[in-house]
């Protein structure tokens, strides 16, 4: 596997790794969901996790269920989910379904909590809200890693350019009117996202190569590219493939 950890002064003091292909770039991103398991079983007694939509994730999970079966305490692994589409779980556009066809059923984490995308948008949002206090209970809601990807608008989970999420700040889940998409999508706040101990963008392709230049490297405001709103603690971690990556290198 070949990586190329970028020298810069990154937007959100960001850590960028350049894949030569995205099977490399999937692999290493299954490499780090295992590693980043084993350490939080290790210092907390358990794995919680939000899983992402698209290509590039589905491509890990499919290693991580393949390769990486053997070396994840499933059985302390809690699965949530950043964003989802208002369709029902065996839609072929859900997120929930995506990732249980390429690794939830064959690995059967301690708990899968999806988001209820057939429901009402609204009811939707404030039931994943419960549900994620239920889990935490009365501490902070941390999750141990968040997945993301970048969409060549720069929006990430389902917080799109100029929406009202991205001004969200008092909710942990939100139903996103999405007048671009003609649609509400359901996604978790960036206060949220910010929160993880551990926040990956997995992003493969040149149709991402703009976005990401803005993103990571120009003065953009957040509102037109939502990535850049994304800042957590010691900054995201940003894998690429060489593609994706062409404005960077």
């Amino acid at each position: 596997m070949s990586v190329k950890t970028l020298e810069g002064d990154f937007n959100n003091g960001a850590t960028v790794r350049v894949y030569r292909t995205p099977d490399e770039l999937a692999g290493a991103a299954a490499e780090d969901f295992a590693r980043l398991a084993a350490e939080a079983v290790s210092e907390r007694g358990r794995f919680v996790v939000a899983l992402a939509g698209g290509s590039t994730p589905k491509a890990t999970y499919r290693l991580l269920a393949r390769e990486h079966a053997g070396s994840v305490a499933w059985d302390k692994t809690y699965v949530f989910f950043g964003d989802e589409r208002t369709v029902g779980p065996d839609s072929d556009d859900s997120n929930f379904g995506m990732a249980n066809d390429a690794l939830l059923r064959h690995v059967s984490p301690a708990g899968i909590y999806r988001m209820k995308g057939e429901l009402n948008p609204g009811l939707a949002a404030a039931m994943y809200q419960e549900t994620l206090e239920d889990f935490f209970g009365d501490g902070e809601v941390v999750f141990d890693l968040i997945q993301l990807g970048i969409g060549d608008d720069g929006h990430t989970a389902s917080l799109f350019p100029n929406t009202e999420a991205l001004d969200v700040a008092d909710r942990l889940v939100y139903a996103n009117p999405v007048p671009q998409k003609e649609t509400v999508r359901l996604t978790l706040t960036a206060p949220v996202i910010d929160a993880a101990r551990s926040v990956e963008f997995l992003v493969a392709g040149e149709g991402k190569a703009d976005a990401l230049k803005a993103v990571l490297t120009e003065d953009v405001d957040f509102h037109e590219y939502p990535s850049k709103r994304i800042s957590p603690s010691g900054g995201p971690v940003w894998l690429l493939d060489e593609a994706a990556a062409k404005h960077l290198l």
